[in-house]
């Protein structure tokens, strides 16, 4: 059940970020940054997409995604539309991980000691999709005060 529950809410969640960023009027304001807002539109997605599939996809899928985290947040220029493709291919790798997890992988110890203390698949999981709702909402005003 929480299986099918993350399954719905990952996919809920990216394809919300894939419509905010194809929302952007202009490509080029998707890496302004500007005072203290000191990530762009752009780098907070190429962030949310490295961190699933180097959290989900490839360590759970198997995938062998190697991240690039100093790009995601020094990156420039990578065109809506291949963020867009980026994100649908997320949403599938997010899916088929989660579809290979099952209720007793879930209460045990993720393997990647990712905070100080040790923690469950299943605390990862919704930690992780906490963290790209929270990105989303950046990104949504990232949108609305500089795509101008």
């Amino acid at each position: 059940m929480v299986i099918d529950t993350l399954q719905q809410l990952y996919k809920r969640d990216l394809t919300r970020l894939k419509k905010e960023i194809t929302s952007y009027t202009k490509e080029e304001n998707l890496w302004i940054v500007d005072g203290a807002i000191a990530n762009s539109g752009g780098n907070l997605c190429l962030h949310l997409l490295g961190n699933l599939n180097a959290f989900i996809g490839a360590q759970i899928g198997k995938t062998g995604y190697i991240r690039d985290r100093e790009f995601e947040f020094a990156g420039k220029n990578v065109s809506i539309a291949l963020l867009a493709r980026q994100i649908d291919d997320t949403i599938v790798t997010v899916e088929n991980a989660l579809a290979l997890l099952d209720n007793r992988q879930l209460a045990s110890e993720y393997p990647i000691k990712v905070f100080k203390e040790a923690m469950t698949y299943e605390f990862f999981l919704i930690h992780l999709s906490s963290h790209l709702t929270y990105h989303l909402g950046q990104i949504n005003y990232h949108r609305r005060l500089l795509d101008k």
